[in-house]
């Protein structure tokens, strides 16, 4: 038993066979960068999961439940990945809900992964994945516990050098990446893609929209491919600038670098990461 690990609030590394999460992916999660014991995003983490609650009609544990363990759960750690997931708990057999359920939580903790450097200085490699997002607008935008398209999708590549994929939908349209969102500059104008149909409205998008006027509209690849500059977000890696799409190349930016000083600022990326 992991000491990293708490179900329900105490330290354990075991849920029932009998979870709806595990059963259905019936649940949502958040992976919450923690810096110095501290999450500069939890705000958005918590308002997205209780959207995502209200959503699914998924009932909540305590929210400072929740971030009382999440912080034990990161405690002693400079830069801590904490995962928050929640599920509809145990119910009987069958995809009916629980009249009354009794959700179930995990936190669990570990080091937030190491970015290099050279990432947000020159740019990562990113490639165009043949899977297509199917549209499902009842789960649109929210980090509900079924991320298999993703999965799939990331199991396209095993080539090192390539650091992200992007998704597509059905109609011709650009999402985000496998573990990101994505922004284009055009002329000046930022631009990122809606996920009312498909994809997730992630706390690094809404943290980017807050500080920067941003178009929210439908993207295709061709206007993509033309864009002046294109960068990804996440809540753990922060800003990135891409440095090409397939073979296609792209530079850094002054959107870009405007907000990695941004994010150095805040916390949410290291300082010797320029």
């Amino acid at each position: 038993m992991s000491a990293r690990v708490y179900v329900d609030g105490v330290a354990a590394d075991r849920v029932s066979a009998l979870d709806r999460g595990l059963l259905y992916g019936d649940g949502l999660f958040e992976t919450v960068l923690f810096v110095a014991g501290a999450a500069p995003l939890w705000p958005r983490h918590m308002a997205r999961l209780q959207h995502g609650a209200q959503r699914l009609n998924l009932p909540l544990p305590p929210l400072q439940a929740l971030h009382d363990t999440a912080v034990r759960a990161a405690a002693g750690l400079a830069r801590a990945a904490v995962r928050i997931s929640l599920t509809r708990g145990v119910g009987e057999r069958g995809y009916a809900p629980p009249a009354r359920a009794t959700p179930s939580w995990i936190v669990s903790a570990g080091a937030a992964p190491l970015v290099p450097a050279d990432w947000y200085a020159r740019g990562i490699r990113v490639r165009c994945c043949r899977l297509r997002l199917a549209a499902q607008p009842a789960l649109a935008g929210i980090k509900h516990l079924n991320r298999l398209e993703n999965v799939l999708a990331r199991a396209e590549w095993d080539d090192a050098a390539v650091a992200e994929g992007l998704l597509g939908d059905r109609d011709g349209h650009v999402i985000g990446a496998t573990a990101a969102n994505l922004f284009a500059v055009h002329g000046g104008r930022l631009h990122t893609p809606a996920v009312d149909e498909c994809g997730v409205a992630g706390v690094a998008r809404a943290e980017v929209l807050a500080r920067r006027e941003t178009a929210i509209e439908r993207l295709t690849w061709e206007e993509l491919m033309r864009a002046d500059e294109v960068f990804l977000t996440s809540s753990l890696r922060g800003i990135l600038p891409v440095a090409s799409i397939d073979a296609t190349p792209f530079a850094p930016g002054p959107v870009a670098r405007e907000l990695q000083a941004q994010w150095r600022a805040a916390g949410l990326m290291e300082a010797d990461h320029a």
